[in-house]
C-alpha cells in the first residue's frame, strides 16, 4: 500500500509531466502538433486520477474546497456535458475530431487535472516552482519556433518559415500559448521577495515569448499582447502610484498611437517593403482573411438563431462545421484549394454560443467574470499576491481578446487552467500543508489499496482503448500515406484497410483520407479491377461515415464522387444514379456550397443529360460570379453542346477571372480557338502548354519543338514576325529534324536565318 507522501509525490510528478505537454510533437502522425499532446495528456491525467482517488480515500482533507472559481469551471464543464447530450451529432461532440482532439471526453480531463492540481498544491512555493518550470517550457517552445526560421530539418514545419508556430502547429494557437507565458512571467517577475535566479528566468521568458508572439504576425494576438501590457501598466500605476509605471504607461500609449499613425500613413506609400509590415498593418475589413472570419461568424449566427433549441443549447460541441456548411457563404470558394471547411469559428465566444447555445455561452463568460472578480478581491487585500494578481488580470484580458480571434487547444487550456488554479489558491490563501489524519488513514488503508488496484486496471484498459488504439490507427494511416508516395497502390490500400479496422472514434477522418487517396489515384490512372475494387471498398467505408454523421454533407460529397468514377463511360450505370442521389442530398445539407453543384453536374454528364448539367453549372456561376473554374466547366459544356461562340467566350472569361488551365485544358483551348481562328487566344494556349512542359522533370523536347513550330505559325498569322522567327529557332533547336522546314519558314517571311 502506497503511503500518503508517496501518492503526493506521484501526483506532483504527474503535474510536472502535464506541464511538458506543450512541447510534445508526434511528427509521424496525422495532426502531429495536437494529436500527441492530447493522447499523452489524457493518459497522464487518467493515471493521476487513480492515485488521487487513493489519496482521498486515505485523507478527505485532499478534497478541494469549492468556491466560485471551482463552481464556475464545473458549471462550464456541465454545460459542455448537457450540450453534448443534446447535440446534433453526439459522437462528434463527445469524442471530438482527429484534427483538434477536443470533445467532452477530453474536456473532462482538464477539469479533473484542475481538481487534482488545487488539491495537491497547498503551498505557495509549490506553485512558484511549477510556474518556473512552465516558463522554461514556454521558452523552449519559443526557441523551437525561432528554429523554424532556419533551414534545419530538425524543426518540424520549419525550413525558413515566414510565420513561426513553435511546438503548437498553428501561428495563432502558438501565439495564444505564448501570451499566457508572457503575462504569467510578467506577473511573477515584479512580485516582492524574488531571487535573482527567478527574476532572470521570468524576465527572459517575458521577453523571448513576447518576441515569439510578434514573429507569428497574428494581428489579433499582437493586439491582445499590446492590450494586456497596457492593462498591466495602467493597473500598476493606479494601484501603486509609481512614477516609473506612469512613465512606462505614457511611453507605451505614445508608441501605440505612433504605430497606428505610421501604419495608416506608410502602408500605401510602399516606403517599407516588408511582408511582415504589410500583414500586421492591414486592418482593412476588405482583407480576405478578415472577410472569411466575418463570413464564418455570420454563418454561425445564422445557425444559432435557427430554432429555440439551437439558441438554448446550440448544435453541440465540435459541430460548428454543420451550421457553417448549412449557411455557407459562396464567397469562400475562390477555386480549387480554397479553405471551405471551418470546423471552428475562429472566435471562442462565437464558437461556444453556436455549439453550446446560451447555456454554454453564459457559463463560459462566467468563468472569466469570476476569475476577474477573484483577482479584484486579491488586489484589494494588498498582500504578498498584489503584483501577481495585477499581472493575472492583464493575462485574463489578453486571453479574452486573443480568443475573440481564435480558439483553444490543449496547450492553451493546460496553461490557462493551471493559472486558474493559482487564482483559486491565492483567493483561499491556504498556506498550511494538508494534515495527515492517522485515524482516517488507518480506517481506509485496505479500501484505498483495493480500490486503487481495481481502478488502475480499469484505467489501463481505458488508456489502451481511448489513447493507444487511436494512436495505432493514426500511425497506420500515415504509413499508408508514406506508401502512397512510392506508387504502390495495392499495398497502400491494404494499409488503409488495416487503419480502418481499428474500432476508434477517429475513423471518420481515416476513412476520408482513404477515399481521398483512392480518388486521386483513380483520376490519374486508368481503371482496372484493382482500382474498381478499391473504389467499392472506399464506398463501403464512406457509407459508414454517412450513416454515423447524417447531417454532415462531406461524406455524401465523397460518395457522389466515388460513384461518378465507377459510372464513367456507361450512361446506363446505376452508379450514376447513386452519384446523383448523394450529391443532391449533400446539396440539401449545404445549399450554397459551390463544389457540390459541380458534382451534381458531373452525375448528369455521366448520364449524357447535358441540359441538367448545364443548369447546375449555371447555378454555380450565379452563387459566386468571381470563380473562374465555374465559367470553365460551363463554357466547355456549352461548346460541346454546339453553343460555340458562347462556350468560347465563357472559357476565356474563366481565364480572366484567374482560372489556371492544366496541360489538357490548354490543349482543349487550342482546339477551340483554332476552330474559331482566334489567333491571339490560340497563342495564349500554346504559350501555356510550353510553359507547363518547361517545368516538367522529364521534358519531351520533340513535342515541345512541335509546340514552338505551331506557335511560330500562329504568330505569323497575327503579323508578329519577330516572335514567329524566335519560335522557329526554338523549334529547330529542340528538334534538329525541323531545321530545314524552320529555315524555309523564316525565309518565306523575308527574314535571314
Amino acid at each position: 500500500m502506497l503511503k500518503e507522501s508517496i501518492l503526493l509525490k506521484i501526483l506532483k510528478v504527474g503535474i510536472y509531466a502535464v506541464a511538458l505537454v506543450p512541447l510534445i510533437i508526434f511528427s509521424q502522425f496525422l495532426s502531429p502538433f495536437h494529436f500527441g499532446k492530447v493522447i499523452v495528456f489524457r493518459s497522464i491525467v487518467e493515471l493521476m486520477l487513480v492515485f488521487y482517488v487513493m489519496l482521498v480515500l486515505l485523507d478527505r482533507a485532499y478534497l478541494p474546497k469549492f468556491n466560485k472559481l471551482v463552481w464556475s469551471f464545473l458549471a462550464f464543464t456541465l454545460a459542455f456535458t448537457l450540450t453534448t447530450l443534446t447535440s446534433s451529432q453526439v459522437a462528434q461532440s463527445f469524442w471530438g475530431t482527429l484534427e483538434r482532439m477536443g470533445g467532452l471526453w477530453t474536456f473532462w480531463h482538464y477539469f479533473v487535472f484542475f481538481i487534482i492540481l488545487i488539491s495537491t498544491f497547498k503551498r505557495k512555493e509549490e506553485w512558484l516552482s511549477l510556474f518556473r518550470f512552465m516558463a522554461i517550457v514556454g521558452v523552449l517552445s519559443a526557441l523551437y519556433g525561432f528554429g523554424q526560421k532556419t533551414s534545419s530539418t530538425f524543426f518540424v514545419g520549419g525550413q525558413g518559415r515566414a510565420r513561426i508556430f513553435g511546438t503548437i502547429g498553428n501561428a495563432a494557437l502558438f501565439a495564444g500559448y505564448q501570451i499566457s507565458i508572457v503575462f504569467m512571467s510578467l506577473a511573477l517577475f515584479f512580485r516582492k521577495a524574488i531571487s535573482d535566479k527567478e527574476r532572470w528566468i521570468y524576465g527572459s521568458a517575458t521577453v523571448i515569448c513576447a518576441i515569439a508572439v510578434m514573429m507569428t504576425a497574428v494581428r489579433g494576438s499582437i493586439l491582445a499582447l499590446v492590450a494586456g501590457v497596457l492593462v498591466y501598466t495602467s493597473l500598476y500605476f493606479v494601484i501603486t502610484k509609481a512614477k516609473l509605471a506612469k512613465r512606462a504607461l505614457m511611453g507605451l500609449a505614445t508608441l501605440v498611437v505612433a504605430f497606428i499613425v505610421l501604419a495608416g500613413v506608410l502602408r500605401s506609400t510602399g516606403v517599407i517593403n516588408s511582408g511582415y509590415w504589410d500583414r500586421v498593418t492591414n486592418f482593412s475589413p476588405k482583407n480576405f482573411t478578415v472577410q472569411t472570419r466575418i463570413w464564418a461568424w455570420t454563418a454561425g449566427f445564422e445557425g444559432w438563431k435557427e430554432s429555440p433549441k439551437t439558441m438554448l443549447v446550440g448544435w453541440g460541441p465540435e459541430n460548428f462545421n454543420i451550421p457553417f456548411s448549412k449557411y455557407f457563404n459562396p464567397k469562400f470558394y475562390t477555386g480549387p484549394g480554397s479553405e471551405t471547411l471551418f470546423d471552428r469559428a475562429h472566435n471562442m465566444f462565437v464558437e461556444v454560443l453556436v455549439t453550446m447555445g446560451l447555456v454554454g455561452f453564459v457559463a463560459y463568460v462566467f468563468m472569466f467574470f469570476v476569475a476577474l472578480k477573484s483577482l479584484r478581491h486579491i488586489i484589494k487585500r494588498r498582500d504578498e499576491y498584489l503584483y501577481i494578481a495585477i499581472g493575472l488580470v492583464a493575462l485574463v484580458v489578453a486571453y479574452i481578446i486573443h480568443n475573440a480571434f481564435i480558439f483553444d487547444t490543449s496547450a492553451n487550456f493546460i496553461t490557462f487552467f493551471s493559472l486558474f488554479g493559482f487564482i483559486y489558491f491565492m483567493f483561499n490563501d491556504e498556506r498550511a500543508d494538508a494534515k495527515n489524519n492517522a485515524s482516517r488513514s488507518i480506517v481506509r488503508k485496505g479500501l484505498a489499496g483495493s480500490s486503487g488496484a481495481a481502478l488502475f486496471i480499469l484505467v489501463l484498459i481505458l488508456i489502451f482503448r481511448t489513447n493507444i488504439s487511436p494512436a495505432m490507427a493514426n500511425y497506420a494511416t500515415t504509413r499508408a500515406m508514406v506508401m502512397s508516395s512510392d506508387g504502390n497502390f495495392k499495398n497502400t490500400v491494404e494499409k488503409y484497410k488495416e487503419a480502418v479496422t481499428y474500432n476508434v472514434p477517429i475513423k471518420y477522418e481515416i476513412r476520408n483520407k482513404f477515399v481521398q487517396y483512392v480518388l486521386e489515384f483513380t483520376t490519374a490512372n486508368p481503371s482496372d479491377q484493382l482500382v474498381i475494387d478499391a473504389l467499392k471498398l472506399a464506398i463501403s467505408e464512406e457509407e459508414k461515415n454517412a450513416d454515423n454523421f447524417p447531417i454532415d454533407y462531406l461524406p455524401k460529397l465523397y460518395l457522389s464522387r466515388l460513384h461518378v468514377m465507377l459510372g464513367r463511360g456507361d450512361l446506363e450505370s446505376p452508379y450514376n444514379d447513386e452519384a446523383l442521389r448523394y450529391s443532391l442530398e449533400a446539396l440539401e445539407l449545404a445549399p450554397k456550397f459551390v463544389r457540390t453543384y459541380y458534382e451534381v453536374a458531373q452525375g448528369y454528364l455521366n448520364k449524357k443529360d447535358n441540359a441538367n448539367a448545364m443548369k447546375y453549372l449555371e447555378e454555380a456561376v450565379k452563387l459566386n460570379p468571381e470563380v473562374g473554374i465555374s465559367y470553365w466547366y460551363l463554357g466547355m459544356l456549352k461548346y460541346d453542346m454546339g453553343f460555340k461562340a458562347e462556350g468560347a467566350r465563357l472559357v476565356w472569361e474563366a481565364i480572366t477571372k484567374g482560372f489556371s488551365p492544366g496541360e489538357l485544358d490548354y490543349v482543349k483551348l487550342s482546339q477551340i480557338y483554332l476552330r474559331e481562328s482566334n489567333y491571339a487566344s490560340l497563342a495564349y494556349a500554346y504559350e501555356g502548354i510550353i510553359k507547363i512542359n518547361e517545368t516538367k522533370e522529364k521534358r519531351d523536347l520533340i513535342s515541345e519543338a512541335n509546340y514552338h513550330a505551331t506557335l511560330a505559325a500562329v504568330y505569323q498569322k497575327m503579323g508578329n514576325i519577330d516572335e514567329a522567327v524566335a519560335q522557329a529557332h526554338l523549334a529547330a533547336q529542340y528538334n534538329p529534324e525541323l531545321l530545314s522546314a524552320a529555315q524555309s519558314f523564316v525565309r518565306g517571311m523575308g527574314r535571314q536565318w
